[in-house]
């Protein structure tokens, strides 16, 4: 087993602003796994609300190496419980790693990752494509850069919120998901979630700040539309915090440290009769590949992160109209230069 990390920076079609960030290059981290001439790649990108830079991932992997140059890809999952005691403090760090593995055991193998866990293509949940803060003119025009998708994700958290909702609903009747970023309040998520409901708002996504559960759990309990955790939700162990608080939970494979504990978030959440997302961190391709892995166990996803690059790094997973295009490859589908 080799591992080999590879750096980049991931110039976005637009300045991405959501309430608490603008970024106009997304810098990222591809991590190959090679194995007798076969390589499995995974991603996770830089993030400075969660403190991942590229040299503590990188130094984080780098100190996981020996044990590495010992092993065989036989059981992803076996692999990501090893290494977590020496990892669990940089879950993108891991998150990339396992995505790699994962990717190696599917090639290995001649199959799909799907297919090796037994699921099927049939009824796969539609992305959404994101639109950031902005000018209102220039969020109408991101939205017609990509005309007639299904459902569009609107970033919100600014002092006229309602407005953008209300303008852009005027150019598509398309499904809008709301993501607030804990940028609101309590009153101002219940006083919303009314007027969002008349514009077609599918569900709004985490409107308070993640250590706010007293007031989510009222917001739970009153608000007219479904409201899904994000940054209240990051690891397995927080599931079921989020019971009664939240409807649903949106799973970001570098929050909680790659595929492994995803599926097991997951399979959580549905104990708990709750609604499953999978949404992504402007990954290129390589990042979305793994995570459409995922795709027949959810209800809603958000795979837009490589359509919102200038340029992308690698092939395999497309997404197209927010329908997902699957290679006809084996692991994730995978094709790095």
């Amino acid at each position: 087993m080799k591992l080999k990390l590879h750096t980049f920076d991931l110039p976005l079609r637009h300045v991405f602003t959501i309430a608490r960030e603008s970024i106009a290059v997304q810098r990222t981290l591809i991590v190959e796994l090679e194995e007798e001439g076969v390589s499995g790649y995974g991603e996770a990108t830089t993030n400075a609300y969660y403190g991942a830079t590229i040299r503590t991932m990188t130094d984080a992997l780098v100190s996981v190496e020996d044990e590495l140059l010992r092993r065989d890809i036989d059981d992803p999952a076996q692999l990501w419980d090893d290494l977590y005691p020496a990892l669990h403090e940089h879950p993108f760090a891991q998150c990339a790693l396992d995505q790699a593995a994962h990717d190696l055991w599917g090639k290995r193998l001649g199959q799909p990752v799907y297919q090796l866990w037994g699921l099927s293509l049939h009824q796969l949940p539609v992305s959404n494509y994101t639109i950031g803060i902005d000018t209102i003119e220039t969020m109408v025009r991101k939205m017609q850069e990509f005309p007639d998708w299904p459902i569009y994700k609107i970033k919100l958290g600014t002092d006229h919120d309602l407005e953008i909702v209300r303008q852009l609903r005027q150019h598509t009747n398309a499904v809008f998901r709301v993501d607030a970023n804990c940028g609101w309040t309590a009153e101002q998520t219940l006083e919303n979630a009314q007027a969002l409901k008349e514009w077609n708002v599918e569900f709004i996504e985490q409107p308070l700040p993640a250590e706010c559960w007293e007031d989510m759990r009222r917001v739970h309990d009153r608000c007219v539309l479904p409201v899904i955790a994000d940054e209240s939700c990051i690891i397995p162990a927080d599931v079921d915090r989020c019971v009664n608080h939240f409807h649903g939970i949106n799973i970001k494979l570098s929050k909680c440290g790659g595929l492994t504990p995803a599926r097991r978030m997951i399979q959580r959440a549905r104990e708990l009769q709750m609604r499953v997302m999978v949404g992504c961190m402007t990954e290129s391709t390589v990042g979305i590949s793994a995570i459409a892995q995922l795709l027949p166990l959810l209800d809603y996803v958000d795979m837009d992160g490589a359509l919102l690059l200038a340029q992308d790094i690698a092939t395999g997973v497309r997404v197209e109209q927010g329908r997902c295009i699957y290679p006809s490859t084996p692991g994730h589908g995978v094709q790095f230069p």
